[in-house]
C-alpha cells in the first residue's frame, strides 16, 4: 500500500467491529469511524473479519464468509472512501482478499505459516503481520523475510501480547523495541491484548476493559506507530469479542490523549 492511501508519518487507526455482522451494524461504525478520522485528522483503515476460524466453540459465530463478507467491505470501501483490512486463514482465500482489500492481515496463530504468508505477500499488497503469542518478538524476524523473499516489503507488524498458556495475554513493552528494529511500522492491538481466553467473549469476565487506558497509553508512549481498536456500535451484544471492543461512541474520546502522546514520543524519540 503507497503513501497516497495512508500517511505513515502520522499515528494511524485500524478499527471497526471484530468480525463483520449485519450490513447495517458495519455501515453504521463505518460511518462513525469516517467522522471520528477526519474531526481528528487521524489516517483510518476500516478492519472487521469476514472469517473468525479460531472460536473457542463450534458453535460461535464466524462470520458470514468469504463471498458476503468482501461484498460489504467493498460496499465500506466505496461508500466512505476507507482504505480496508482483514484476515485471511487458508491460501485459497488470497486472491478474492487481494481484489477487495487494501490491507491483507495474517492472524498471529498462523504467522508462522509459511504458504499462506508467501501467497499473501505476492498480491503485492500491504501485509499486517500480526505477532504469534507462542512467538519471541527478535523471532518476527522469521516470518518477515518470508514475505521479503516475493519482493514485497510493504510490511506492517502488529503485537498483540504474549500467552503462557494460563488464559490471559501480556503485554511487554520491549516487544515494540525489538520489532522496531526491523524497520517497518509497528501496530499495537490493544483490544485483543484484554481477552481472557478460554472464557467465552459474550460473557463480560472474557474482557477486561479497565486496563484499555493503560496500555493503550503505555504503547503509544513506547513509539508504536499504530493503533488497533476494535468498535462496535452495541459491544455487548457483538456476535464476536464482546467482551472487549470499545464502544464506537467512546472511540473519539479514548483517541485524543493517544493522540498527544505520539507527538510527544515523536518530538523526543532519538
Amino acid at each position: 500500500m503507497s503513501e497516497k492511501t495512508i500517511d505513515w508519518n502520522k499515528l494511524f487507526l485500524l478499527s471497526g467491529p471484530c468480525v463483520i455482522e449485519d450490513e447495517s451494524i458495519m455501515m453504521k461504525t463505518a460511518e462513525a469511524i469516517k467522522e471520528i478520522s477526519e474531526r481528528l485528522k487521524l489516517p483510518v483503515v476500516f478492519k472487521s473479519s469476514f472469517m473468525k476460524d479460531n472460536r473457542s466453540s463450534v458453535d460461535f459465530y464466524t462470520g458470514p464468509g468469504i463471498d458476503e463478507g468482501l461484498r460489504i467491505l467493498q460496499k465500506v470501501k466505496d461508500e466512505f472512501d476507507l482504505p480496508i483490512v482483514s484476515d485471511i486463514h487458508f491460501p485459497s482465500q488470497v486472491k478474492a482478499a487481494g481484489e477487495v482489500l487494501d490491507i491483507i492481515q495474517i492472524p498471529a496463530y498462523l504467522c508462522m505459516q509459511t504458504t499462506l504468508v508467501v501467497e499473501a505477500a505476492k498480491t503485492g499488497k500491504t501485509i499486517n503481520l500480526k505477532h504469534g503469542q507462542f512467538l519471541s518478538p527478535k523471532n518476527m524476524i522469521k516470518p518477515i523475510q518470508k514475505i521479503e523473499s516475493t519482493g514485497n516489503k510493504d510490511i506492517l507488524l502488529t503485537e498483540r501480547g504474549y500467552t503462557f498458556g494460563y488464559n490471559d495475554l501480556v503485554v511487554d513493552p520491549r516487544a515494540f523495541y525489538d520489532m522496531a528494529q526491523t524497520g517497518y511500522p509497528i501496530i499495537f492491538d490493544i483490544t485483543h491484548s484484554i481477552r481472557k481466553y478460554g472464557i467465552p467473549s459474550s460473557d463480560p469476565a472474557g474482557g477486561l476493559r479497565e486496563y484499555l487506558p493503560t496500555l493503550a497509553r503505555s504503547g503509544t508512549a513506547a513509539g508504536v506507530d499504530g493503533l488497533f481498536i476494535e468498535a462496535h456500535p452495541d459491544p455487548s451484544n457483538a456476535l464476536c469479542d464482546a467482551a472487549s471492543q470499545l464502544d464506537i461512541k467512546d472511540l473519539e474520546e479514548f483517541l485524543k490523549p493517544l493522540i498527544e502522546i505520539h507527538h510527544l514520543e515523536k518530538k523526543y524519540r532519538n
